[in-house]
């Protein structure tokens, strides 16, 4: 896959809602209800970061559910791109870039939303040719005014931001006309996730879902 390629299936995935909800799930029960409850409510697109043991299981869960596009993320190595594959995920999210991890990618068919924050950053993955990154972590690196900034003499680079941002301030972002969709974990609080509170995770899920951008 080349980064061309990469980046147009990201920018698919980033046009299915303007959240992409990041997870931590450390059950693997709660993999399929979960991924029901947010997709019922309108966001298909769920980033599952490797951050439990279960991650990888809990992405073949997630894979199966209708509707749903599963995606992989805290990538760092090429072994958790090929592990991620392997497991279903259709995209991956690093906190940052290097080469290895690209050639990973590119060579494992695994779109990738590389993390960056700052303009060289921006600069190195146009180089390379990829036109869709994150901006991680977005809050602790400026928030939307220094997203908007970045966008001024680097617009062909498009983003999803994720890192602090909240039902009370993705609207920041989504207003930027660099800012495709954001990541939150907010839509899946770890209180309703453990409880097994699908329908309110559904109701979160819908109020992110009609955010305009």
């Amino acid at each position: 896959m080349t980064p061309q390629e990469a980046s147009l299936k990201c920018a698919e995935v980033c046009a299915l809602a303007p959240v992409v909800p990041v997870l931590v799930v450390k059950e693997v029960a709660h993999a399929a209800p979960l991924a029901q409850a947010l997709v019922a409510g309108g966001l298909p697109a769920l980033e599952v970061t490797l951050r439990t043991p279960v991650a990888l299981d809990v992405i073949r869960e997630m894979a199966q559910i209708e509707g749903g596009v599963v995606g992989a993320g805290t990538l760092l190595t090429s072994e958790d791109v090929e592990a991620a594959k392997a497991a279903g995920a259709k995209f991956g999210v690093s906190p940052g870039a290097t080469d290895r991890l690209l050639d990973a990618c590119e060579a494992n068919d695994l779109p990738l939303l590389a993390g960056t924050c700052t303009a060289s950053d921006v600069m190195k993955l146009l180089e390379r040719g990829y036109t869709v990154a994150k901006f991680f972590p977005a809050e602790a690196n400026g928030g939307a005014p220094a997203l908007k900034a970045i966008g001024a003499p680097l617009p062909q680079m498009k983003f999803c931001p994720t890192g602090g941002i909240s039902l009370k301030n993705a609207n920041d972002y989504l207003s930027l006309s660099n800012t495709m969709c954001v990541g939150g974990s907010w839509v899946a609080p770890s209180g309703l996730v453990e409880s097994g509170d699908w329908a309110g995770i559904e109701t979160l899920a819908r109020e992110a879902a009609v955010l305009p951008r």
